[in-house]
């Protein structure tokens, strides 16, 4: 059973047990695979729909913080709740050492020296990394690491 079937099923579930935010959360979301498979014109893969998940939960992370800063505690509860759901259908994330080892690795290939080589690793580092870690900490991680190493 592909992801995007899986999260379908899950909607029904959500549908018939009444489960209201798990219900708005999944149909979000397939409304997001919707979009994505008409812009590219094709039925989604897996890592397709595992990108829409992961552009879901940055909106989720963002609304949070900017409810936090409103004094929302309400609004963060439900994005929270939100994000749980979501989670559920992406792939276990690698531990921080996991992370700073590839990158490591990564540094090394491309030969970086500093920080002003950034660039030289975020792309062979996020293609090894794609779904496995978030992006703006593996960057965090990557500018710590060149800092260290100049």
């Amino acid at each position: 059973m592909s992801l995007e079937e899986r999260i379908k099923k899950d909607m029904h579930a959500a549908l018939k047990s009444q489960n209201r935010i798990e219900l708005d959360t999944l149909r979000t979301v397939v409304a997001q695979i919707n979009d994505e498979r008409i812009k590219k014109m094709h039925d989604l893969s897996d890592d397709e729909v595992i990108l829409v998940l992961n552009k879901a939960m940055k909106r989720r992370k963002e609304a949070i913080e900017m409810y936090k800063q409103g004094n929302r505690p309400d609004l963060v509860q439900k994005e929270q709740e939100e994000s749980e759901i979501i989670e559920k259908y992406l792939p276990e994330q690698l531990s921080e050492d996991d992370v700073r080892s590839v990158l490591k690795q990564v540094i090394q290939n491309v030969g970086a020296e500093s920080e002003r080589d950034i660039g030289k690793v975020m792309g062979p580092a996020m293609k090894e990394l794609k779904g496995k870690a978030d992006g703006k900490h593996v960057q965090e991680m990557a500018r710590k690491l060149l800092q260290s190493t100049s």
